[in-house]
């Protein structure tokens, strides 16, 4: 009998020591797995506030190429219309011709300059509207770095 009595006893050693050290491994797992919820939640709030100041900062830039673009447009059409007026009212054919050629050099150079201007406006918008966006990558690989250690 004291076989089976030194067997029993052995076996309930092994199994309080199996219950014991797995409450200690659960419990270190649930910690682990808490900590890294919060990494992955903390992530994705300051995900979404990126994401936001990058729509506002796009937003704004619209505004701008928007407000760009309207102004360029009523000065062009302006623009037109005084150089209708002046060919209209000219006295001779080579006066018009004079300009209209003048106006189409004049409108050609505004032409370009606005185009470069709304070129750099773009980029620079676009520019900064990522600027928010950039670091998330890197914050991505460190959640997931932290979370594996």
């Amino acid at each position: 009998m004291s076989k089976a009595k030194t067997a029993t006893d052995k076996a309930t050693a092994t199994a309080e020591y199996a219950i014991a050290n797995g409450a200690e491994a659960f419990k270190a797992g649930f910690d682990k797995a808490i900590k890294n919820y919060d990494l992955v939640l903390g992530y994705g709030k300051d995900t979404a506030e990126a994401v936001m100041k990058s729509a506002t900062v796009a937003g704004k830039g619209v505004e701008t190429l928007n407000g760009e673009l309207y102004a360029y447009s009523k000065q062009s059409l302006e623009d037109s219309i005084t150089a209708t007026k002046a060919i209209m009212g000219s006295k001779s054919l080579h006066e018009a011709f004079e300009y209209q050629s003048d106006f189409a050099k004049s409108a050609f150079e505004s032409y370009i300059g606005e185009m470069t201007k709304f070129g750099e406006l773009f980029t620079a918008t676009t520019k900064d509207s990522f600027a928010p966006l950039q670091g998330r990558v890197e914050a991505w690989l460190d959640v997931v770095q932290t979370a594996k250690a």
